[in-house]
């Protein structure tokens, strides 16, 4: 599983960090998913390996602009790309009336297959390879995390025993998989007998905007991976005249600290944190860190991280 951050700031871009949006792939698999969609989106594609054609769907976490407003220019990008091949969006009641509307005063007929699909905490959706479940956050908004499962792998099967009995690979391997009972050699063989132990799904979830990451409750026990924002260490928030609906590095590491989180990537970042100023990105993960023991990675722009099925993260620096 790879995830590929394409922006990385909290409310407006900076020079070394775009708005929010975040790329997903799968294992094997020929197509790829956007979590969030802020101004700039496309241009950030740029600089990656990631094809708009093999783009498969978007989710939307919340209808704040740094968010969402680069929808407009990645679809019509996608149509002069030639890139035809349908799309579904996924997001909070609104975000239907938005695109129409951006569409027909723009007359941007996109020559495609557009889905737009708006959703409501609670519900469930099916992939390919994972299922989705919505859960409410607390916001200025309607917000909404993904709790992301990966499809166990169930079809496996002993190659090293079917051999030793003389069976090589043939159609009824096929067979077994399917979970048909063969015969062999005048011998039936059923397909239990021969298939090894399921591997299990990896577990994540991509949150929106979210004052309080213990509203996940449950969903955090022993998730392999939490990506979720982290905007103020606790001492600016507390200095802040007006206070706003987001999460702290106090806050976010209590949350993962008390629960089974087993690796915590830190996104939407203040502009007031930056690497030479008074306040750096090393102050949140410290003090994410102070409270909790897990794995803990503050995002930039065009990290590449890898989970593995063993929940082991790997990394590589944009």
């Amino acid at each position: 599983m790879k995830l590929t951050f394409l922006g990385t700031s909290a409310g407006k871009p900076t020079r070394d960090r775009n708005v929010s949006a975040l790329a997903l792939e799968l294992d094997q698999d020929n197509k790829w998913y956007i979590f969030d969609c802020g101004e700039a989106t496309q241009h950030q594609l740029l600089h990656t390996h990631l094809s708009i054609g093999k783009l498969d769907t978007i989710f939307i976490t919340h209808l704040h602009g740094d968010h969402y407003y680069g929808l407009p220019g990645l679809l019509s990008s996608k149509k002069m790309d030639a890139a035809f091949k349908p799309l579904v969006i996924y997001g909070p009641t609104g975000i239907k009336k938005f695109l129409e509307c951006v569409m027909d005063v723009s007359q941007d007929y996109l020559g495609y297959l557009l889905t737009i699909i708006e959703f409501k905490a609670e519900e469930e959706f099916s992939f390919d390879k994972f299922s989705l479940k919505v859960l409410p956050l607390i916001h200025s908004i309607e917000s909404f995390a993904f709790f992301i499962k990966e499809n166990d792998i169930i079809d496996r099967l002993d190659e090293h025993k079917l051999r030793s009995i003389g069976l090589e690979p043939s159609p009824l391997y096929g067979e077994l998989k399917k979970g048909n009972t063969i015969t062999f050699q005048g011998e039936t063989l059923e397909p239990k007998a021969f298939m090894l132990e399921p591997i299990a799904g990896r577990s994540v979830i991509i949150a929106g905007d979210n004052s309080e990451p213990a509203i996940l409750g449950s969903y955090l026990d022993n998730l392999d991976l939490l990506v979720h924002e982290c905007t103020y260490t606790q001492e600016v928030f507390d200095n802040l005249v007006k206070k706003v609906l987001h999460t702290t590095a106090e806050g976010l590491g209590m949350a993962a600290g008390v629960t089974d989180v087993k690796n915590l990537i830190a996104t939407h970042i203040s502009p007031r944190y930056r690497e030479g100023g008074p306040l750096t990105e090393k102050m949140i993960c410290d003090e994410i860190k102070s409270n909790y023991r897990g794995n803990c990675y503050v995002a930039k722009d065009f990290d590449i991280y890898y989970l593995d099925r063993k929940s082991v993260i790997t990394y590589r620096r944009g």
